[in-house]
C-alpha cells in the first residue's frame, strides 16, 4: 500500500467535493434564507482539509494497487459522510448521529430521514439534501473513475472496488475514462429529461429539479414531507415510475440502446427482462390483494397506488404516495421485501441486485439436473455468455456474507430496544438502500436512539459498498505486507 498517493488522491478528491458546495449557496442568496454563511464555512472547511491532505503529498506518483482502491473508496465514502453532515448539524440543529445518518442517507441514495417538517426547511438545505443523493448515485462512482485517470494514475484498480455486482470488469470502451464520461453523458440526460417532464407535469422549477435528482439516482428524498403524495398527481406519478424503472436498469444498456437507435436491447438483456418481469409480477399481486380485501375499489385508483408503491421500493428508491405498512395481508412484508431484489447491475438502485437473483437460480437447476445427470458437463450461461466458476462461486460467497450481515445487523439493531417489526424492517430498509419501513420507521427514523441511528448508518454503507470494500479494511490480513 501507498500511503502518500492515498493521501494525495483523498485530497484532490475532497477539493474537488468541496465545489458542490457553491451551488447551495446560491440557491441560499437566490431565496435569501441566511444559510448561505453555513454553505460557506462548510465549503471552507472541506477545502481546507483537501488541501492539507493533499499538499504534503503532491509529488507522490506511484501507481495505484487494489488495496489503495478499496482504501480510497471506502475512505472517500466515510469522510464525506463525516464532512456532509455539517450542513445538517448547523442548520435544522440535528444532532451528530442524526447529522451523519442523514448524510450518509444522502450518499448512499436510501432516502431514510430524521428529519420532520421538510416544508418549512430553508431552501437551500432542501437541496443540498437531494444533491447529495445526485452524487451519491452514479454521480461520485464517475467522478472518481474519471478523475483519477486524468491525473495519471491507473483507475481500473477503483473500478473494481467500487463499481457493483459479479462482473465489473466489463467496460464500454477500452479506455476506462471515456467509459466514465458516457456514463456521465447518460446520467445527466436522464436527469435532465425528468426535470423537464416534472416541470410540464405542474411542478415548479425548485421541486422539479430536486425531485429529478432523488428520482434518477434512486434515493426518495423530498422537499415535501408528503413526498410525491403531497402533489396528488397521477401524471407526476407515472413520470416518477417511467425514471425510477430506468434509474434501475443499467446505464451501460441505455447508453448502447441510445448510441444504436435500437431499443430492442433493453428486452434483450436477459437481466433487464427478468427485472421487468419481477416487477409486472408483483404489482400484479399487490394489485389483486388490493381489489380482493376492498382497500381500493376503482381498478386505476388500486393499480395507480400498487404499482407505484412496489416500482418506488424495488427501485430503492422509497418516495411514497400511501402508507403501505398499513396495507392488509402479506403486502407491506412483500412490498418492504422487494428492496431485497433491487435494480440492476450499473444501476443507481441497491439490494441484491438481479444478476446475483439470476446466477443463482441458474446454479440452483445446475445442482438438480447433475443430480439426473452425474457425469453432464453442465455449464451456466448468462445471454450466450458463458459465466465461469469463479464468478458463480463469488455470488454464492457473496450471498452468505449478504444475508449473515443483514441478521447480524438487525439483531444488534434490536439490542438498542426497538420491536422486532422495527428492528428486521429498518436494517432491510438502510442495507438495501430502500429508505421506509415498518412500525417505528414506517415515516421517519427520528424516534430512533443515537445509537441505533450510527448502526443504521453503518449498514447503508455496508451496502452501498457492496460489503467487501468495507469489510475487507477490518480483515487483518488486508494490512499484512
Amino acid at each position: 500500500m501507498r500511503f502518500s498517493i492515498i493521501q494525495r488522491i483523498l485530497g484532490q478528491l475532497l477539493i474537488s467535493f468541496s465545489l458542490t458546495l457553491l451551488p447551495p449557496i446560491g440557491v441560499s442568496l437566490w431565496y435569501q434564507d441566511d444559510d448561505f454563511i453555513i454553505f460557506i464555512t462548510v465549503f471552507l472547511m472541506i477545502f481546507i482539509i483537501g488541501v492539507l491532505c493533499w499538499f504534503p503529498a503532491r509529488q507522490a506518483k506511484q501507481e495505484l494497487l487494489l488495496h489503495d482502491g478499496f482504501i480510497i473508496t471506502a475512505g472517500f465514502w466515510i469522510l464525506l459522510s463525516l464532512l456532509s453532515a455539517l450542513p445538517f448539524l448547523f442548520s435544522p440543529h440535528l444532532d451528530m448521529a442524526q447529522s451523519v445518518f442523514e448524510a450518509v442517507s444522502g450518499f448512499t441514495t436510501t432516502g431514510a430521514t430524521v428529519i420532520s417538517g421538510l416544508d418549512e426547511l430553508p431552501k437551500s438545505i432542501l437541496y443540498y439534501r437531494q444533491q447529495l443523493q445526485w452524487f451519491g448515485g452514479l454521480g461520485i462512482i464517475i467522478f472518481v473513475i474519471a478523475v483519477l485517470p486524468i491525473l495519471g494514475i491507473g483507475g481500473m484498480q477503483l473500478y473494481r472496488a467500487e463499481t457493483p455486482g459479479p462482473m465489473h470488469d466489463d467496460k464500454l470502451t477500452p479506455r476506462l475514462r471515456y467509459t466514465a464520461e458516457y456514463l456521465l453523458y447518460v446520467y445527466v440526460s436522464l436527469t435532465a429529461a425528468c426535470a423537464l417532464a416534472y416541470r410540464w407535469a405542474g411542478m415548479n422549477w425548485f421541486d422539479a429539479v430536486c425531485h429529478s435528482f432523488s428520482t434518477l439516482s434512486t434515493g426518495g428524498f423530498s422537499t415535501h414531507d408528503a413526498s410525491l403524495a403531497y402533489f396528488d398527481s397521477p401524471v407526476i406519478e407515472i413520470i416518477a415510475m417511467v425514471f425510477m424503472v430506468l434509474g434501475s436498469l443499467n446505464f451501460a444498456l441505455h447508453f448502447m440502446a441510445w448510441t444504436q437507435w435500437n431499443m430492442r436491447r433493453y428486452w434483450d438483456d436477459i437481466q433487464s427482462k427478468i427485472f421487468l418481469l419481477i416487477v409486472l409480477f408483483l404489482t400484479t399481486i399487490c394489485f389483486v390483494v388490493l381489489m380482493l380485501k376492498g382497500v381500493y375499489t376503482d381498478f386505476w385508483t388500486a393499480l395507480r397506488y400498487s404499482s407505484f408503491q412496489l416500482i418506488s421500493m424495488i427501485s430503492t428508491t422509497g418516495f411514497l404516495t400511501a402508507d403501505f405498512s398499513q396495507w392488509p395481508s402479506i403486502l407491506p412484508i412483500l412490498i418492504l421485501s422487494s428492496g431485497f431484489i433491487g435494480g440492476c447491475v450499473g444501476s443507481t438502485a441497491g439490494g441484491f441486485r438481479v444478476i446475483r437473483l439470476i446466477l443463482l437460480y441458474k446454479q440452483a437447476m445446475r445442482g438438480v439436473m447433475r443430480l439426473i445427470h452425474p457425469h453432464a458437463f453442465l455449464v451456466i450461461k448468462i445471454g450466450h455468455r458463458r459465466v465461469s466458476d469463479d464468478i458463480v462461486q463469488a455470488v454464492g460467497e457473496f450471498s452468505v456474507l449478504y444475508m449473515a450481515s443483514y441478521l447480524f445487523l438487525s439483531l444488534l439493531f434490536m439490542a438498542t430496544d426497538v420491536d422486532m417489526i422495527t428492528a428486521f424492517s429498518a436494517v432491510a430498509a438502510c442495507f438495501n438502500m430502500v429508505g421506509p419501513g415498518l412500525g417505528e420507521v414506517a415515516v421517519t427514523y427520528g424516534s430512533i436512539s443515537d445509537i441505533g441511528l450510527i448502526i443504521l448508518s453503518f449498514a447503508m454503507l455496508l451496502g452501498r459498498l457492496e460489503i467487501y470494500t468495507l469489510l475487507v479494511l477490518l480483515t487483518p490480513a488486508f494490512w499484512r505486507k
